[in-house]
């Protein structure tokens, strides 16, 4: 291989590694919605913004079934999804619908 196409292949595999690794191509947008729902801890006063664009408190782990809890997931929090679509996508499953 000639010396500068040897460079132009690594200057493209390259870019393709970081446009793969930084997201900028494809499933950007799912990708980033599980990025905000996981980067909040799971406690009773977060909140994430679903793909509706609402805020809905993020699940949590309760003694009890906490007021407007929809579903428990499998890791033992309690969802307040709106929607069963993706619903404990990061805990589990869904191990009981409550509504």
């Amino acid at each position: 291989m000639r010396p500068k196409k040897l460079i132009t292949s690594i200057v493209l595999a390259a870019l393709l590694v970081c446009l793969f690794s930084f997201g900028a191509v494809g499933g950007t947008q799912s990708r980033h919605r599980a990025q905000t729902h996981h980067s909040h801890r799971i406690s009773g006063g977060r909140h994430y913004t679903n793909a509706y664009g609402r805020r809905v408190q993020s699940p949590r782990y309760s003694r009890s079934v906490p007021a407007g809890a929809t579903a428990q997931c499998n890791d033992g929090t309690y969802s307040f999804s709106q929607s069963r679509r993706g619903t404990c996508s990061h805990h589990g499953g869904v191990r009981t619908w409550l509504r």
